[in-house]
Formats: structure tokens, C-alpha cells, sequence
């Protein structure tokens, strides 16, 4: 039998081959300038040309301030570990001689903190522009792989057979992110309890109704309505599909037989179940349709809870229902970082502890080391180590309207040391 660690780096993950204009039309995207707002909106792309915007950052971390995950304290949201920090020398840093533009697409819940990231990059580089695309994790990748983007965002990190056959390519993380179940049940007010058996269960077929045996045992004194669950799962290359079908694997044996994980898994075929692109396609999906329930990026929670959608408890390692709060989150983090290769490629899913949140991942960029253009491979180094700095990318005015945590300050130096090899 494999071991985890043989079964993670076997991990396929999906990817598309088309260039960056065809991902846009097929997700509907299209391309536009962003001068001081941004957008959220799955296979939209931006490029930003002004200083937009580290207060419209601050401004929506206020607004989180009001959900649980803002529930615990910016000072835990750094999970503690024995290392110290090495600084790194990372190249020369800071304004290319000339514009570049840089492209980064893919994953849909790193979208919003990119975006975000893109008015304020060039506001202090001036010479430098990134373009963002929401189109899934595994376009990110193949795009990152063809030389079309730059930065490939994803939230998965790419198998050992995959990086056999894409020469140079290296998986960075840039923080930590999570992600919630949310469920569109009117008659509930009460955050339900699920497990990775009983999502398991439901995107299988075999659990069929919300008043299901094992969903009512979970939820003792909770009146559940007898109608019919209709799952929604993503239908494009996705890394919430990845850790999603992880968490079931790792908590659900015969999920892990018969369908396993990936960004793209041939999921059962359920009565009614229905599928979305990106994270911004399944919560509108669950928030129209009553019943339903869908895996989301944290990045949406804000989202989900302004449409009315509950969002679960989740039954984690140490048998504990804990909800997606920074504390939790950070819980995981703390057993599952200190594990981290220096290929840094590992997932924290279904991390040990009582407190910890079974579904927390690294938010990786997938990019090529070696660049024609050493003021493009500048422009990607200082990109990266400001995107991963507290002073920059993973200040709490970016992470917190995300509900994103920032990178472990015993990690920096593994990330700094692959930002150094991009040349």
C-alpha cells in the first residue's frame, strides 16, 4: 500500500493546453484594464496600470472583520514553529530598466488576493504591470508550463510526473489559504456538523437526503428537512477540486479506492448533482439552488455568508467539528508546516490536533526558472519576495479580506531560496 507522501507527489494534476486568450473565451472571461477597482468574477482578467489600491484592501478587511474567521486575533494568524528565519539573498531586486508585464492566471481563489496585489505592485514598481486571470488552477499550470503566463496560480502543487515532463518548473507557496462547505438549507440556522465520510457519502449518491441517518446523528436536536441534497462540484481543472477530493481521500478510504483526488476527478454520477466553473460559478450555483452544497475558497466566504448560505463545521482528525476561524486554521498549519521539503510540495490536509481545520492548503505560483529576458526574471523575483514580505503581498490588509494567513516565518526561506533560482 502507499505510504501519504507517495500517494501526494503521485497526485495527478489536470491540466489544459490552450493559450491564455482561448482560456478567457472558453470561461467566458474577457480582458480589460483595471485603473482603480478590481474584480472578482471567475475567467475575468485585469491588468492594473495605476496605484490602485492598498485601501480598498484595508477597506474590505473591515468589512471581514465581521466574520467568523476574523472571530481570533492577527497575532495568531502566524503559526509558531522551532525555526528561525535565514534571510535569503534573492537576486537583484526592485524597478526593471524597462516595462514589463508579467501575466498571472489560474486558480480562482488566489484570484482575488492577486488582484488585489496588482494596483499596489506597481504602485511602488513602476515598470512593472501584472495582468490576472481567474481560470482555474490546472489552466494556471499549463500556462505557467507553455510560457504563455509567468505565474501560474494554483492550489495545487504539481505531481513528480508532471515536473518530469516540464523541465525547470518550480511550485512557490505565498500563504495559506482554506476552504469551507457551504450548504443552501432555508430551514437550518445552525451551522450543520459534516464529515469527510459523510461528503463522501453525498457526492457518491449514497446519502441521498438532508434528514439522511448519519447527517441527523451528526446534528443531534436539529430539524432537517427531507428533501433532496444536490452536490456541486467544479467542472474545470481546479485545486479546490484537489484539496476537496484530498480531504475525502484522507478521511474516506473508499473514496480514496474509488475515485481519489486531483484537479480534475470523474466524480460519481449523482441524481441531479450539478456542476460550475470556479469558485464565483458554485457559490452562485448553491446560493440559486435550495439544497444544494459546494466546496468554496475562503477567498468567497465573506460572499457565501452575505447570500445566506451556512457554512459547516467540519469533523477533523482528532474527531472534533471545528469551524473555518483563524485560529483553527492556524492550528493546522502549526502541526502540518514543520513538515514542509524544500521543494516545498506538500499537502496540510486533515492535519492532527484538536483544534485543527481539516481542509488548509498552501497557495502556490507555479513558474519557470529560466527566463529569456533577465528584466522579466527581475520583475518575477521582486514580484514574489514582495508578494510574500509582511511589508508587502502578506500584510494583513491583503490576507485578512481573503481569509488568508500569511507564510510561516519558517518557511520564507525555502520560498525565498526557489524565487532566487528564477533567472
Amino acid at each position: 500500500m502507499l505510504s501519504r507522501r507517495q500517494l501526494l507527489r503521485g497526485a495527478v494534476v489536470t491540466v489544459a493546453g490552450a493559450a491564455l486568450p482561448a482560456v478567457l473565451a472558453a470561461c467566458g472571461g474577457t480582458s480589460s484594464t483595471a485603473t482603480a477597482t478590481t474584480g472578482t468574477s471567475a475567467g475575468t482578467s485585469s491588468t492594473s496600470t495605476t496605484a490602485a489600491s492598498t485601501s480598498a484592501a484595508t477597506s474590505a478587511a473591515t468589512t471581514a472583520a465581521s466574520t467568523p474567521m476574523a472571530a481570533a486575533t492577527t497575532a495568531a494568524a502566524t503559526p509558531s514553529t522551532s525555526a528561525s528565519p535565514v534571510a535569503v539573498d534573492m537576486g537583484t531586486l526592485g524597478n526593471p530598466s524597462k516595462a514589463v508585464t508579467l501575466v498571472e492566471t489560474g486558480s480562482s481563489l488566489l484570484y482575488p488576493l492577486f488582484n488585489a496585489w496588482a494596483p499596489a505592485i506597481h504602485q511602488q514598481y513602476s515598470n512593472i504591470t501584472v495582468q490576472t486571470a481567474s481560470t482555474g488552477s490546472g489552466t494556471g499550470i499549463a500556462q505557467a508550463v507553455a510560457g504563455v503566463a509567468q505565474f501560474g496560480g494554483t492550489d495545487a502543487y504539481m505531481s513528480d510526473a508532471q515536473l518530469k515532463t516540464a523541465s525547470g518548473i518550480i511550485n512557490i507557496p505565498l500563504c495559506i489559504s482554506a476552504q469551507q462547505i457551504n450548504y443552501n438549507v432555508p430551514e437550518v440556522t445552525t451551522p450543520l456538523k459534516l464529515s469527510g465520510p459523510i461528503l463522501a457519502a453525498i457526492y457518491q449518491g449514497t446519502i441521498k437526503y438532508w434528514d439522511d441517518a448519519q447527517i441527523a446523528s451528526a446534528n443531534s436536536g436539529v430539524t432537517l428537512p427531507h428533501q433532496a441534497i444536490i452536490p456541486v462540484h467544479r467542472t474545470d481543472g481546479s485545486g479546490d477540486t484537489f484539496i476537496f477530493t484530498q480531504f475525502l481521500s484522507f478521511s474516506t478510504p473508499d473514496w480514496q479506492t474509488k475515485v481519489g483526488f486531483g484537479t480534475s476527478v470523474n466524480f460519481p454520477g449523482v441524481a441531479g448533482a450539478l456542476g460550475a466553473v470556479g469558485n464565483p460559478g458554485v457559490l452562485q450555483t448553491v446560493a440559486q439552488t435550495k439544497y444544494s452544497l459546494g466546496y468554496i475558497g475562503s477567498s468567497f466566504l465573506n460572499q457565501a455568508q452575505a447570500k445566506g448560505l451556512g457554512t459547516a463545521l467540519l469533523l477533523n482528525k482528532a474527531g472534533n467539528y471545528v469551524p473555518i476561524q483563524t485560529a483553527n486554521i492556524t492550528a493546522a498549519a502549526s502541526a502540518m508546516v514543520p513538515q514542509t521539503p524544500k521543494d516545498e510540495r506538500i499537502s496540510l490536509i486533515f492535519a492532527p490536533g484538536a483544534d485543527s481545520y481539516p481542509i488548509i492548503n498552501y497557495e502556490y505560483v507555479a513558474v519557470q526558472t529560466k527566463q529569456s529576458d533577465p528584466d522579466i526574471a527581475q520583475s518575477m523575483r521582486t514580484v514574489l519576495a514582495w508578494a510574500i514580505s509582511t511589508d508587502g503581498g502578506n500584510a494583513s490588509s491583503f490576507l485578512d479580506p481573503v481569509h488568508f494567513l500569511p507564510l510561516p516565518s519558517s518557511v520564507l526561506p525555502l520560498s525565498q531560496a526557489q524565487i532566487a533560482a528564477i533567472q
